[in-house]
Formats: C-alpha cells, structure tokens, sequence
C-alpha cells in the first residue's frame, strides 16, 4: 500500500504508522510526505482505528527533509516550490488534525522535520540516547512549515533556545522543553503505558476533546500556515540554501563555516 511507510493495525484498534526509509534514516522524501498524508486521512476515516503510534524504522526516527529532495525544489521554479511546500505543511496539518490520539515513540534522531513531526503527536516518549535538533540552519535553510507545530508545542521562549542555533540536544532537554513527555529504556513498555488508557475511552469523545483542545489551546491557523510555506520557499531561493545544501551532499564546508 506504501512505499516508504509500513502500517499495522492490531486487534485492539491500535495503528502502528512506521516511517520506512532506514537507509536515508527516514527522511521525508516527497513521496512520504504524500503517503503520510495519505495515511492521516485513511486513518481518520476507519472507524476500527482507536489510536495511532507514529515511528520509526531502523533505530532513528527521522533526519528531517530528504536533501536531495530539497535540493530539487531550490532548483525549481516558484510554482513547484510553493506546491512542494504546500505539501508539507498540509501532511503537518492532517497529522495535526488526526481525529485520534497519536503517540510519538522516539528513538536515535529526530532533526528538522523529525521534530516537527513530534511536534505534531499528543504525546511523544523517546529513548534516553535519542538526539533533537532543529537543524536547518546550519545548512542555510529554516525550520518554516514545522514552526507552528514546534512553537505550540514548545512555547515562544523555549522554542527561541533551540530554534536558530541547529544546536543539538537530548532526551533529557527534549523533556524540559516540552517535547518529550517521558524518557525510558523499554520504550515499548511506555508507550504502551500511553495506548492503555484510550482503550477504556469512548473514542468519540476522545476525538471530540482533541479538536476541543487545538480549537482553545490556539492551533496554527491557516494565515499562520500560510506565512511558514511562503517563508520556506523564499528561504529556498536564498544563495545560502544552495550553498549549504550543496556543502552537506559534498561533505564540505559552507563559507559560515567556522
């Protein structure tokens, strides 16, 4: 059914959503930023789902934005990378907007568009050895359509401390920031701990309460959306976008290099 992804739904209505790209340390291609979305929607719609666990293959969550993908749309013209970005912020959205509880279960690294995608999870544990970073930075780009997510998820100020600096951090700043909500060795056993208690819920209140919850806790509204996809197409025209890009697939050094 999908080529980068790998879904199992058990007896009890649990979804296990895997990103399957472990060679590329799932990193979001533009094919699974279309089969997530398409996910999220068939997700939405089956009844027999209670909730959904969203990971990764290979011991890593996922690296962000596949380069080469990237790569492709600062070559492009404005059309196609307004579509491309487009396409991302409305995969966000739809996990975002999930009408079932989703549990992010966390291991190896989560950078760029892996933290977005944590963002977007009602809840998130991860392994104590897992690293965080919001990394766009350092390769002249900026963390646009996972905004939003990142700062509701964080808030303003300690999002600020993470956001510009590509500075990686871990498990246990992860917490501290908001992210993470637990930290564990037997992964699986906490997020089982997290899946347990929706089994006993009715599961249209629980989708009742979640759009409950994002209408009064101030979901990203459409205009702020808007402003992340344009932001990151116009980061993509920038030189420095193709500079560290091109510096990362080449392993050398962009001229900001120190």
């Amino acid at each position: 059914m999908y080529d980068t992804l790998k879904l199992d739904i058990d007896a009890r209505g649990v979804a296990t959503l895997v990103l399957n790209r472990p060679e590329k340390r799932n990193a979001m291609s533009g094919q699974m930023i279309a089969e997530l979305h398409a996910a999220a929607d068939a997700l939405a719609a089956d009844e027999s789902v209670r909730l959904v666990v969203l990971t990764g293959a290979g011991g890593s969550f996922c690296a962000g934005g596949d380069l080469n993908w990237m790569k492709a749309q600062i070559g492009a013209d404005d059309a196609t990378r307004a579509a491309e970005a487009g396409k991302l912020a409305a995969m966000l959205g739809a996990l975002n907007r999930l009408p079932k509880p989703v549990i992010g279960r966390i291991e190896g690294s989560a950078f760029g568009g892996g933290v977005g995608l944590a963002s977007v999870c009602d809840v998130a544990v991860c392994a104590p050895g897992a690293k965080f970073g919001l990394t766009e930075t350092r390769l002249g780009l900026i963390p646009a359509t996972i905004g939003p997510y990142v700062l509701a998820r964080m808030g303003e100020g300690a999002a600020r401390r993470v956001f510009m600096s590509s500075r990686v951090f871990g498990a246990q700043e992860a917490q501290a920031l908001g992210l993470i909500a637990k930290i564990g060795e037997e992964l699986d056993a906490l997020v089982e701990a997290e899946v347990v208690p929706y089994l006993s819920c009715a599961p249209g209140a629980v989708a009742e309460a979640k759009a409950l919850a994002l209408q009064l806790g101030g979901a990203p509204s459409a205009a702020e959306v808007a402003v992340s996809i344009q932001a990151l197409v116009t980061r993509w025209q920038s030189e420095e976008a193709g500079e560290g890009v091109d510096a990362f697939l080449s392993k050398g050094k962009a001229g900001w290099m120190t």
